[in-house]
């Protein structure tokens, strides 16, 4: 099949995919869209309602409510506890859980496919019925700040959340996404309370499921259950417009960022701004990635594991979101070898912009990429999650038959091209560990 595109004017949709699977998309007046995937034989379900919100839609007095949010909503309705909603999932042996991103959030459960009544009840419940009281708005502020001194612990993360401001500038998109100490401590019920009205309307809501579920069955629950919550569905509405998907206008901040803490090892990444979630050449940075740092045979492994014994972790990467991106290269070494090490991740960089990457390694890529999409797919989770991506992001549905096609396009000539475009680019380096700045002196 070719490219399919959710036109946001268009109030049904289906086709089949590749593998013998449906989907379905539906708009409803009031602007809530319900997209499905029913994957024959499947007896479970993966359903997750969204809203194309995140951490850079946060403006004054509103920073950390995203992710207060994502929080909150588990912590009871008028209809009810928290306990309650625990146990509705633990009593089909479901799971359920939330995430927040930079451009989005998401509640979202996996069941048995005949639980996926009691899921659409719960998490529409949720979603449009918190009460975000008081009392446990306090409480649930002490664990978010318990969860950041977690996160901040961790140094890999410590190096990503720094490398992202270094990369990004101090913008909406180069933030952190669950806050910092001092927003989650400032921020206020109120505010919060004013933030999930504002972005927690029928027309923001995105439904979707994959599974052992059948369309006409998942709109009729979830008209039922929204109108149940109090939402008047009778109110037309079109969806909330897509987010633009084109290049911003982001400068680099810093050069060099080295946050000194006496641990035992360096965390490095190298890096600079990469491809955007659209672009047209994100089929060769999956080439590039794979050869690069994407496994146990990537030159990077290869190169300073494999032969050197300078890592245990080393890896490449491209974050890409609807207006900017990051592409870095990470590992983590002794402070003693963080020069040297710096040294060969940028060298392997430079071997593939100067001199491409050979057939046999092109040829394992695609075959690496391929077989892992195949196996991805075999969630529900996944194209759950692809349903949702399609129709917050691109509008554009691409199957794994065409997905697949499009990586096998990719050309040496298309790998070295993007290699040398980023090679090229204002370069950042961001090192957590007993280090100095002057140890990098050679590479900025």
């Amino acid at each position: 099949m070719s490219e399919i595109y959710f036109d946001p004017n268009q109030s049904e949709l289906s086709f089949t995919a590749s593998g013998g699977t449906t989907v379905h998309r539906s708009v409803l007046p009031s602007g809530v869209r319900v997209l499905s995937e029913h994957v024959p034989g499947s007896q479970s379900a993966s359903i997750s309602f969204s809203v194309a919100v995140g951490s850079r839609d946060e403006t004054n007095g509103h920073f950390g409510s995203t992710h207060f949010l994502e929080h909150l909503l588990f912590k009871g309705t008028k209809r009810r506890s928290a306990l309650d909603i625990a146990v509705a999932f633990d009593s089909v042996g479901g799971s359920s859980n939330a995430a927040t991103g930079k451009e989005s959030t998401s509640y979202y459960a996996r069941v048995q496919d005949k639980a996926l009544g009691l899921a659409v009840d719960v998490i529409a419940d949720m979603l449009t019925s918190s009460l975000i009281d008081p009392t446990e708005f306090e409480n649930e502020r002490t664990v978010i700040l318990e969860e950041l001194a977690m996160n901040d612990d961790d140094p890999q993360d410590v190096a990503h959340e720094a490398f992202s401001i270094a990369v990004l500038g101090d913008t909406p998109l180069g933030r952190q996404i669950g806050g910092t100490n001092e927003t989650i401590t400032a921020v206020s019920r109120d505010a919060v309370w004013e933030y999930y009205g504002q972005n927690y309307r029928p027309q923001d809501l995105v439904v979707a499921a994959a599974g052992g579920v059948h369309h006409a069955d998942l709109v009729k629950l979830v008209e039922t259950e929204l109108t149940r919550a109090g939402w008047d569905l009778g109110l037309k509405a079109m969806p909330a417009e897509r987010r633009g998907n084109s290049q911003g206008s982001y400068q680099r901040a810093e050069r060099l960022k080295v946050i000194n803490r006496p641990i035992a090892q360096a965390n490095i990444l190298v890096g600079c701004q990469g491809l955007i979630a659209n672009d047209e050449r994100r089929y060769a940075m999956g080439i590039l990635n794979t050869v690069l740092g994407g496994g146990m045979s990537s030159r990077l492994f290869q190169e300073i594991r494999e032969k050197r014994g300078l890592a245990y972790s080393v890896y490449s990467f491209n974050q890409g979101y609807s207006d900017g991106s990051t592409f870095g290269l990470y590992a983590g070494c002794t402070p003693a070898k963080a020069e040297e090490v710096t040294r060969l991740m940028l060298e392997e960089l430079a071997k593939v912009a100067n001199d491409g990457i050979r057939l046999d390694e092109l040829d394992l890529a695609k075959g690496n990429i391929s077989g892992g999409l195949a196996l991805k797919f075999e969630s529900t989770m996944a194209r759950m999650n692809r349903l949702i991506g399609t129709e917050l992001s691109t509008g554009e549905f691409y199957d794994l038959d065409e997905t697949i096609r499009n990586f096998e396009s990719v050309t040496l000539a298309d790998v070295q091209s993007l290699a040398a475009d980023l090679l090229g680019r204002e370069r950042s380096i961001v090192a957590v560990g007993d280090v100095e700045e002057k140890t990098f002196d050679a590479f900025i």
